[in-house]
This record gives structure tokens, C-alpha cells and sequence, in this order.
């Protein structure tokens, strides 16, 4: 994870702080992985499957969430002159922006997806993010010719004041994924009040 990464991800729903430092390693816990009966002696089980190499660098185009049956096209997003991350367009709703100045999607680190809940005009493309539940999927079509397949591990709800960034950004040792959006209650002087997070890590690579 690059030390650009952004903190306190907001953006319709309010001001973020500028960028953080770096935060140094950290482990985010991983889910159990189930056991599953294999073919052999009694009392065995099979070897968990192992965890797909980092990917090299390759722009994001395009991201799919079978479980919420969306499809949208990969803008690239980065900071305003303030620091503050930047959005996808008003104006596009469906797309979601990937923050450029943090890993690619499948590479070392975390990389971040952003879009919005909804705007003026309606719903947005991640609406309906925080449904998610712990083995949905996350594919992520690359310039490269590669998906990247993520398997989510946990949706999270935080306050604007009390972001965690050391949880959300830091480093895993592994590729892993940060879907994020707006939630919480809504005011209209102020806007949303929460970010949703979504967690997820590399679980396969697929040719396009």
C-alpha cells in the first residue's frame, strides 16, 4: 500500500482529512476457512487452495458484484487540491472510481473502489453495498487481460469521526480490496454520517 492512500474516506457525504502517514504493517484477520471432506483417509481433510500470486501493476477497467447483479465501468480517481479523494462524476451514477495513486486491483497492497450511494437524480451504483456477506465475489476486469477475483470477508459500517485508518489501509501482506461508499443516517446540511467498507482479499485470476 502505497503512504498516499487517503484517510477518512468520504465524498458527497462530507469533508476527508488529508493524507495519512504510514501506518505500517498490520493483519487484518482472515475468515476461518471451512474444512471441506476430501477423497482420502477418514478424519482427513483437503489442503486449503493456495492464495493466488500478487498480480503486476495493470489499470482496473471494468468491476462486477454478481451477488448485487451490478456492472460498472472504472473511471480513475485521485485527490483534489485540497487532498481530499476524489469522486466519479455526478453526472455517471454507474461508475466507480479506482484511487490511482494506491496499489491496482490484484497487486501487492489494498486497493481502493469508490462510488456513490446515490445523488440528486436517484440511485447510485452502490446502493445496495452493505447487503453484501462474507464468499460474495468481487470481479475486477484488467487492462492486462486479467479478472481479478475477490472473495468479500467483512462489511463494515463507520462513523466519519471515527474512521479507522489503520484498519481500513493497512497492510496485509496479501492483495486485498476496499469497496467504499457513503451510509448512515442522512442530514441534509450535513449529508451522510457513516462509510460503508466493504473487505475482501484475492482469491483468484482469470483470463478475459
Amino acid at each position: 500500500m502505497t503512504a498516499s492512500l487517503v484517510t477518512g474516506v468520504v465524498w458527497a457525504c462530507g469533508d476527508a482529512p488529508a493524507d495519512p502517514p504510514d501506518t505500517g504493517p498490520i493483519v487484518l484477520a482472515a475468515p476461518a476457512a471451512e474444512s471441506a471432506k476430501g477423497a482420502g483417509r477418514p478424519g482427513r481433510t483437503a489442503a486449503a487452495p493456495r492464495p493466488p500470486r500478487p498480480l503486476p501493476p495493470s489499470p482496473p477497467l471494468r468491476l462486477a458484484v454478481p451477488a448485487l447483479t451490478i456492472e460498472a465501468p472504472v473511471t480513475q480517481v485521485g485527490l483534489d487540491p485540497a487532498g481530499h479523494l476524489g469522486t466519479p462524476p455526478l453526472e455517471q451514477p454507474r461508475v466507480v472510481g479506482w484511487y490511482r495513486g494506491g496499489p491496482t486491483p490484484g497487486e501487492a497492497g489494498t486497493a481502493l473502489v469508490v462510488g456513490h450511494r446515490d445523488t440528486r437524480t436517484g440511485p447510485a451504483i452502490f446502493l445496495n453495498l452493505n447487503v453484501l456477506r462474507p464468499g460474495d465475489k468481487v470481479n475486477i476486469a484488467r487492462a492486462d487481460g486479467r479478472t481479478a477475483v475477490f472473495g468479500v470477508d467483512a462489511v463494515k459500517t463507520y462513523r466519519k469521526d471515527k474512521f479507522p485508518d489503520r484498519e481500513v489501509y493497512g497492510r496485509t501482506g496479501r492483495p486485498e480490496l476496499r469497496l467504499l461508499t457513503c451510509g448512515g443516517s442522512f442530514e441534509k446540511k450535513t449529508g451522510y454520517a457513516a462509510n460503508i467498507v466493504v473487505f475482501a482479499h484475492l482469491t483468484d485470476v482469470r483470463r478475459t
